[in-house]
């Protein structure tokens, strides 16, 4: 039986994945700091720092859906469905981007595909693969939280998303331990999707648009402004913990958005609607295949002009790229497994 659309989950995905793209596109720039004039690197970083909530983003959409899903668990669909769905393709790409990253403009080099499928047990065969490293283990967590979300008093994952809350405000601050695993970090991120989903759909603290525009703008602002005036005064790129995606001002700026889609996309014109559509339909295609269109832009450092106008330009082409090649994928029967 199938479930009830979410349609503002859309919108969510669909900002998601522009901001993935995005983030992709403008990291050459972080370590051109001597080579850049100040407010241009700073521009750079600026994006960097407004776009880090996109991966957390995909993960709470994951717990909002499948926590809140209360159809009876059906383990060999959960496995077929959910995992199977997503590890076959991640395998699969796995591998051909090991073999793409022995690609250069100077010609192949079979070391670094060895290298890298040695060593992809722990670590991705291409930089944005990392985020299935992270998001694959929570699939055995997922069951878990929903039997709590669904079956134990509210009051049980309200205190485990305070705990979470206490969890990455301990990691921005350094406070380090036994409690500093990743499969907690992430965890989490499920647990905030579900617990604002539930607060969207019974209308409990429902505060208007302006209250998560500023709570957003300021995250966002304070985390730029901890980035990009330490690394100018030491003219070296430092970040600390501000840019990582299990600290508290990342987990805020995502939840803000995550309620912002939700309030924007009554407001969108049908037409908008039907573009944010398709993006969000193809939206595990589009991150996965990104990079393709990117190898050159980067291999080549196809950056010809300001870092906002070339982030703008080639997050553009790479996103429509990536989105015309997943939709010849999936008309495919035979390849459309790639990109589910």
């Amino acid at each position: 039986m199938q479930r009830e659309k979410v349609a503002y989950i859309d919108l969510m995905r669909c900002v998601a994945a522009i901001a993935v793209v995005a983030i992709h596109v403008l990291g050459p720039y972080r370590y051109q700091i001597s080579e850049l004039a100040a407010w241009d690197w700073s521009m750079a970083i600026a994006i960097n720092s407004a776009s880090r909530w996109a991966v957390p983003l995909f993960i709470m959409i994951s717990g909002a859906l499948l926590l809140s899903d209360t159809r009876p668990f059906d383990l060999s669909y959960y496995l077929k469905r959910r995992v199977g769905k997503v590890v076959v393709p991640f395998l699969v790409w796995s591998l051909f981007y090991a073999l793409l990253s022995g690609l250069t403009k100077q010609g192949w080099q079979w070391e670094s595909v060895v290298y890298v499928l040695k060593d992809a047990w722990r670590s991705p065969t291409y930089y944005h693969l990392g985020f299935f490293y992270y998001f694959i283990p929570l699939y055995i967590v997922v069951p878990w939280l929903r039997y709590l979300c669904q079956q134990c008093a509210p009051l049980y994952w309200q205190s485990l998303l305070m705990a979470w809350l206490l969890l990455v405000s301990a990691n921005l601050l350094r406070l380090d331990g036994v409690w500093s695993q990743d499969i907690l970090f992430y965890s989490g991120y499920l647990l905030a999707g579900y617990g604002l989903y539930h607060m969207i759909q019974t209308h409990w603290w429902h505060l208007r648009w302006p209250f998560w525009v500023v709570v957003m703008m300021g995250a966002i602002a304070l985390t730029a402004y901890q980035v990009i005036v330490p690394s100018l005064a030491a003219e070296r790129y430092l970040v600390g913990r501000w840019l990582s995606y299990k600290t508290l001002n990342t987990a805020v700026i995502a939840a803000a958005v995550f309620v912002l889609c939700q309030q924007a996309y009554a407001l969108l014109s049908p037409q908008v609607t039907k573009v944010v559509g398709e993006v969000s339909r193809y939206s595990l295609g589009i991150y996965l295949l990104h990079p393709i269109v990117l190898w050159p832009v980067r291999e080549w450092s196809l950056y010809w002009g300001p870092s906002v106008v070339m982030i703008v330009v080639w997050t553009f082409v790479a996103l429509w790229g990536a989105w015309w090649m997943t939709r010849y994928l999936a008309s495919r029967a035979r390849w459309a497994w790639l990109v589910p």
